[in-house]
């Protein structure tokens, strides 16, 4: 599938509102076109970073912690900024991704804050992922991770089996997926 007319326009889109940008903006963090949201132990050297790298390189803006956060920075202001000001979030299930408080955390403010979800099933099956109730969080807090995370495993993503799959050929697929909802998103913007 050629998708260069298309990517000429989002990358057009893209510079003319960095172009827009006043200087003293430029000192602050752009908001993000992606939030990649996955459990780091898991993916982060893998499908994470590589999803990352090739939306830098289509000119695009992809939040991902490891590279976009520094020394300093509070974790839950940055990681809430960067869900705000996404236009979609990529979220990258994987065995362990439901262990972790800061995963589930990230999925419930993608989904009420009403962004378009892109599930990648790495390794793990929809009907496997479950949000286990090991009494560290308020109830409150588990009736939204779990009430995010079943909305996110009943919307069509991408499946992809680490033993046997093609990292290039998953990240590839997922970037197309993120253009194509990107164009969506803005046309949805500007009617």
């Amino acid at each position: 599938m050629h998708r260069s007319p298309v990517m000429n326009v989002i990358q057009r889109q893209v510079l003319s509102h960095q172009s827009r940008t006043p200087t003293v903006n430029k000192l602050i963090a752009p908001p993000c076109d992606v939030f990649i949201n996955h459990r780091g132990i898991d993916t982060k050297r893998t499908v994470a970073s590589l999803l990352y790298d090739h939306l830098v390189g289509l000119n695009l803006r992809p939040f991902l912690d490891s590279k976009n956060m520094k020394p300093g920075d509070k974790l839950f202001e940055k990681i809430n900024s960067g869900i705000r000001g996404c236009k979609i979030g990529v979220t990258i299930f994987s065995p362990r991704y439901c262990d972790s408080y800061f995963c589930l955390h990230e999925l419930a403010m993608i989904v009420e804050s009403k962004k378009k979800v892109i599930p990648i099933f790495c390794d793990v099956k929809p009907s496997e992922l479950r949000v286990v109730d090991d009494g560290s969080v308020s109830p409150l807090e588990m009736q939204r991770f779990s009430a995010a995370l079943e909305e996110a495993k009943y919307t069509v993503g991408v499946t992809f089996n680490s033993l046997n799959g093609n990292w290039a050929d998953v990240v590839t697929n997922v970037a197309e997926v993120v253009i194509d909802s990107l164009i969506e998103v803005e046309e949805e913007d500007q009617n």
